[in-house]
């Protein structure tokens, strides 16, 4: 199973994901800029935690309008699995995927 961790400016457990997907559970996994425009090839979505965007506004409210929550939304409708771990829970929240 290969697993897409996106990172977004503030993210900061994207490195523990990545390490327990990948040493821990010997999954592929790959840590992707909030800015990347594919999601090809992966089988699961992560959104780790952390403070998008120093969470100014409110909690995930600027990380919903980064490029990849589109493909990350069209992923969940295809029925791809996402997780979203404390910050990405909340950035899940607010893109209207929970």
């Amino acid at each position: 199973m290969r697993f897409a961790i996106i990172r977004f400016p503030g993210t900061w457990s994207d490195r523990d994901c990545h390490h327990v997907l990948k040493d821990v559970l010997g999954c592929e996994a790959d840590i992707l800029w909030h800015r990347e425009t594919s999601l090809e090839g992966y089988d699961a979505v992560v959104l780790p935690g952390g403070f998008s965007y120093g969470d100014y506004l409110r909690c995930g409210a600027i990380a919903r309008f980064s490029p990849i929550m589109e493909l990350v939304t069209r992923f969940a409708s295809r029925g791809g699995p996402v997780i979203g771990i404390c910050n990405g829970f909340q950035v899940l929240c607010e893109s209207g995927l929970l």
